[in-house]
């Protein structure tokens, strides 16, 4: 019975904690006051198939000589797994950043 009784409390003390105290902080995103939360907030991607630009937690990624290129669709990213070079030329820093 003593083995329940502590049991019992142990979790009460343990759901309070995580409720109210430092796990609640944890829940909410207040977890180490980071300033930046996602690194690629603000930079634009442009297709270098069509030319639309792409959100970052849109569309399709490749990883092509070490940049990643973002792509509007699948038809678009099969175009560009077909032929790079097309549509990447020395005017186009090949980034999608603008």
């Amino acid at each position: 019975m003593d083995d329940w009784l502590s049991f019992i409390i142990f979790a009460g003390l343990f759901y309070v904690m995580m409720r109210y105290g430092c796990g609640a902080h944890m829940i909410h995103g207040h977890h180490g006051g980071h300033d930046k939360h996602n690194p690629d907030e603000g930079v634009k991607h442009i297709d270098p198939v069509c030319g639309m630009e792409v959100e970052v937690d849109k569309g399709y990624g490749k990883m092509h000589a070490g940049t990643l290129y973002r792509f509007c669709s699948r038809s678009c990213l099969d175009k560009f797994e077909s032929a790079p070079d097309k549509y990447l030329d020395s005017s186009n820093d090949g980034g999608g950043d603008i």
